[in-house]
């Protein structure tokens, strides 16, 4: 079917952003946080980075990418591609609303956000 095939790729792509940017995080987390706004304390801040946007960004990749690996089963990872994306959607609108001064890095990010689940939600509705 070609929503599957579709919603397989979108994944595909999806998990390959999430492990490329968690990776990238990891190994350099001192200019990665930077382009978000952070300053690393050392010790804690540092771990804290590493295991959040490094560690938790490589584990959502993984399971972004499950249907690479288990063929049929595209209904968990996309049904958790929209939860995950709608609370990033969310939590980003509250903060804009909150806060202010963002970096252009935020304002891709949040683009991003909104287009990975309006896609995921979109096929989401469409494999159904």
């Amino acid at each position: 079917m070609i929503a599957t095939w579709i919603a397989r790729a979108f994944l595909a792509l999806v998990g390959s952003l999430y492990v490329g940017l968690g990776i990238w995080c990891a190994v350099a987390p001192e200019k990665t946080s930077k382009m978000v706004g952070f300053g690393l304390q050392p010790g804690a801040g540092q771990s804290e980075f590493l295991t959040v946007y490094g560690g938790l960004e490589v584990g959502l990749g993984l399971l972004f990418l499950w249907p690479l690996y288990r063929n049929g089963d595209v209904e968990f990872p996309l049904t958790a591609c929209v939860i995950v994306h709608g609370a990033l959607v969310l939590f980003r609108s509250i903060g804009f609303f909150t806060y202010s001064g963002f970096s252009p890095m935020t304002y891709n990010l949040a683009v991003s956000e909104w287009a990975i689940f309006l896609l995921a939600v979109g096929l989401f509705f469409w494999k159904r």
